[in-house]
Parts: C-alpha cells; structure tokens; sequence
C-alpha cells in the first residue's frame, strides 16, 4: 500500500522516534508499505516518520547501476539503528522526499558502523561507506527529528526559504557528485 509521504514544514517530522519492542506482523506490513512507497515516490531510503510513525524504522534500497534497477533483494530494513563510529568527512549532494525538489551539499562522515535489528528482532551490525553511507545518516537524522535542510549552509538555507515561501520549493538538481574527502 501506497503511503502518504508529510512534507516540509509539517511538524510531525520534527517529532523524535522511539524504540521499536515489538516484532511482528504489524512492523512488517509497515516495512512492506513503506517500501512501496519508497519506490512509488523514487526514493532511495524512508524513515518511518516521514510516513507519520515515529517509531525508529527506516529502509534504504540504493540503484544498483550493474542491473540499471533498485533490486529489492537488496532492500536493507534498519530498525532500532545505533551509530557505534562515524569516521571521516564527505560532502554529498542530498534531496528528501520530504522537502521535494530541493538538493543540497551536505557535509557528513564518510564511513559509518552501526549496529540495528532486522524485521524479526535479530542484532545486526554494518560498516557502510559512499552513498549507503550518506543515507544511512540521512535516514538516522528524520528518526532524531532532524531535516537535511538543517544542515545546509546560510546561504543554502536562505535560498531554500526564499524558494518555499514563493511556492517554488524548488531546485535544479545539481550533477550528482560522488563522495569526497
């Protein structure tokens, strides 16, 4: 089922997750859902909160450029995501499905390590880097109440607001930029 996405500047999104404690049927037909809708809206990772569940749940399901498609084999469902080290500096060009149309550089940690849990409840670790690593961080910020635009520059932010208030909210994006030190 298709969920409805909360945009910017709805203030459920501010709202901080708690813990998920039950794993079960529920849980899942939320991640079902909320990969549906992911890939409805073109996304690459949603947390749940964006959907209007503030319960600490996100997925990220990147494009893998060998099969030219988002392999849902690859789906990658993080629930109850703890940030165990945060490691060097990258500056990549981020958008949301929460703030439509609006792409940014965002400076973040260029290798991440986290522990999370899966759907059936299971302690799980990953060490991430480049792309998975920037939305892992991305992903981790809507469960703490924090928007991407937070992280922008003055200037950004500036034009962000002058863009929202003329109804624009939007953006060209910009060439997409790997990772860099």
């Amino acid at each position: 089922m298709i969920l409805d996405i909360l945009t910017y500047p709805n203030k459920k999104l501010y709202e901080i997750s708690t813990e998920v404690t039950e794993f079960d049927d529920k849980l899942h037909k939320l991640l079902d859902d909320m990969y549906d809708t992911m890939i409805a809206k073109n996304g690459i990772g949603l947390a749940a909160i964006q959907v209007g569940i503030a319960k600490r749940i996100l997925i990220i399901n990147l494009f893998n450029e060998e099969k030219q498609l988002q392999d849902k084999d690859e789906l990658i469902e993080i629930i109850n995501p703890k940030f165990l080290e945060l490691n060097g500096e990258c500056v990549y060009q981020e958008g949301c499905l929460s703030v439509p149309d609006f792409y940014e550089d965002v400076k973040r940690a260029k290798d991440v390590k986290i522990s999370y849990q899966d759907r059936y409840g299971n302690v799980c670790q990953m060490q991430a880097n480049g792309l998975l690593a920037i939305a892992l961080q991305h992903e981790n910020d809507h469960l703490n109440g924090k928007l991407f635009i937070e992280k922008i520059g003055f200037n950004q932010k500036k034009r962000f607001q002058k863009e929202f208030k003329q109804g624009k909210k939007q953006s060209k994006p910009h060439n997409r930029k790997n990772s860099k030190t």
